[in-house]
């Protein structure tokens, strides 16, 4: 089974659900539409027998962020809605029912990351990056999500510098759980997928809700502290002008 909404393709393969995000030109930045459309999907896989639902993004890159191509027609209260429906996205991978499996190339930025930090299993290219830059404007997206994969001290080193990992550090610091070249994710798929569809789903479902720290809330109420601070929007613009003089970084997204 194959469907499309707009921005996002669909395709089902048994009890596996496969998701591309499907805006190239953007590097897959993750517009308002794009968001909605990931949460609707994910919240009707969970009671549709799903065991296994995986992220790719179309073309070179993964996902580059929140797209502000738009940030000068945005108000404070607009960008807080698009980041609050985004944490929102991601807790409900972080805590789905079923296994999440992001499989990434090129750039892995901002909350692209975060879409892969929450998935379950982390495939990524050798020549992937990854970057996290939400402390430069004052952003708490994704931190403890992070912390549980990479730990404490590398999440605060890697967050307050919001430079740029390649795939092997992040392999090594737990980020990444495996590197390897587009050709083979096909063979990596099925073995992940078999895995997930060992137990039954109730069981599954059971064992990830058992295995994970539940910090939804906390993570909902530190973004929009975090977010809710005034100046929002100049804070985002002053980023985006200091990321402008530095080359191959796209300031258009977070």
């Amino acid at each position: 089974m194959t469907s499309s909404v707009h921005e996002l393709a669909v395709m089902r393969d048994g009890s596996i659900l496969h998701m591309m995000l499907k805006r190239p030109a953007k590097s897959n930045a993750l517009s308002a539409t794009l968001v909605e459309a990931l949460i609707a999907t994910l919240g009707a896989a969970e009671s549709d027998g799903t065991t296994l639902v995986t992220f790719r993004g179309e073309g070179t890159n993964f996902c580059s962020g929140f797209d502000l191509g738009d940030l000068e027609r945005q108000t404070d209260g607009d960008l807080l809605l698009k980041l609050v429906r985004i944490e929102l996205l991601l807790q409900r991978i972080a805590h789905a029912p079923f296994a999440t499996l992001a499989l990434a190339q090129g750039k892995v930025l901002g909350a692209g990351c975060d879409i892969f930090c929450a998935c379950s299993e982390r495939i990524a290219e050798p020549d992937a990056v990854f970057r996290m830059p939400g402390w430069r404007f004052g952003i708490a997206l994704g931190t403890r999500r992070l912390v549980g994969r990479i730990g404490t001290d590398a999440a605060r080193s890697v967050l307050a510098s919001s430079r740029m990992l390649k795939a092997d550090e992040a392999l090594g610091m737990g980020l990444v759980t495996a590197t390897a070249r587009q050709e083979d994710w096909p063979v990596l798929l099925q073995s992940i997928g078999e895995k997930a569809a060992m137990l039954e789903r109730v069981s599954q479902s059971m064992l990830l809700n058992l295995t994970a720290t539940d910090t939804r809330a906390a993570d909902l109420a530190a973004l929009v502290e975090s977010a809710s601070r005034p100046g929002l929007k100049s804070r985002i613009e002053q980023y985006r002008q200091a990321e402008r003089a530095k080359a191959g970084i796209d300031s258009k997204t977070i």
